[in-house]
């Protein structure tokens, strides 16, 4: 008898871009202890909360959103307060699509509330009310979703976002999740990991190799925010010569359609 699938658990993810003068990506290390993917590179981000769809943020965010893909922009712009201490947000008098965002006086003045808003001991929402702030939703370009496959036990149906950095903002690791936080061409990345340099996990990977078709972050904005997203859910199959692997639709525009499954084992069991 067959077992059914655990339902997945709504994340999101943020890959942060800056031209530095070549196109950049935001990279977090993940903590050693961490039982998943330890020690991987990764791009910030996390499962969704329930105040992720608390119905009081429709009046403290930009962009027309709402339900599920509401709840996944608040939780991407939240995870990369957390973890990279960058906010994605505008000052409430000083709203609107293409307004700026805040700066470094802003982000340092929040420095001190990651840890406790990571903790669940401060409220985020409570946190960008009290700072008469905006999240900027609308800053956020939707470029992948993925979801785990049926097979595993912990399921998570991920929005990755990409994100022009605020100019002058600066990112830090947690410290907690994450051990580093360093700026990379997504060629880069997938280059350390051909070498053997870094441990980078299947979707991000296919991630990276889909970003690496751009050189700026003005080319990445325009050219995804224009294309629709593939759902990506992995199923279990063999390759031409009968090895196991995990099969992805090949309309989703990424580099390869296949993943063998002993390298994914190898890779979630990294330390």
């Amino acid at each position: 008898m067959s077992k059914t699938p655990s339902e997945p658990r709504l994340s999101a993810t943020v890959l942060l871009l800056r031209d530095q003068p070549n196109l950049q990506v935001l990279m977090v290390k993940r903590h050693y202890q961490i039982d998943f993917a330890a020690g991987a590179l990764v791009f910030p981000g996390g499962k969704a909360n329930e105040e992720d769809s608390d119905p009081a943020w429709a009046e403290l965010t930009d962009g027309d959103y709402e339900g599920a893909e509401q709840a996944a922009r608040i939780s991407a712009i939240r995870e990369a307060f957390e973890e990279a201490g960058i906010i994605l947000a505008r000052p409430k008098n000083v709203r609107g699509r293409d307004a700026p965002l805040v700066g470094k006086d802003v982000a340092k003045t929040l420095e001190p509330m990651r840890g406790p808003v990571d903790r669940r001991e401060v409220s985020f929402l409570e946190l960008i009310r009290e700072h008469d702030l905006i999240l900027a939703l609308d800053s956020l370009v939707h470029f992948g979703h993925w979801i785990t496959p049926t097979m595993m036990p912990k399921r998570f149906d991920t929005h990755f976002y990409l994100a022009p950095t605020p100019p002058h903002q600066v990112a830090e690791q947690d410290g907690r999740e994450t051990t580093e936080a360093v700026w990379l061409g997504g060629q880069e990345a997938l280059d350390m990991e051909e070498a053997g340099d870094a441990t980078i996990i299947f979707p991000t990977r296919m991630n990276l190799g889909k970003l690496a078709e751009v050189s700026s972050v003005a080319e990445a904005v325009e050219r995804f925010g224009s294309e629709s997203v593939v759902t990506v859910l992995p199923t279990i199959g063999k390759d031409d010569d009968g090895n196991p692997v995990l099969h992805i639709p090949a309309e989703a525009g990424y580099t390869q359609v296949t993943e063998p499954l002993e390298r994914v084992a190898k890779v979630a069991k990294s330390n």
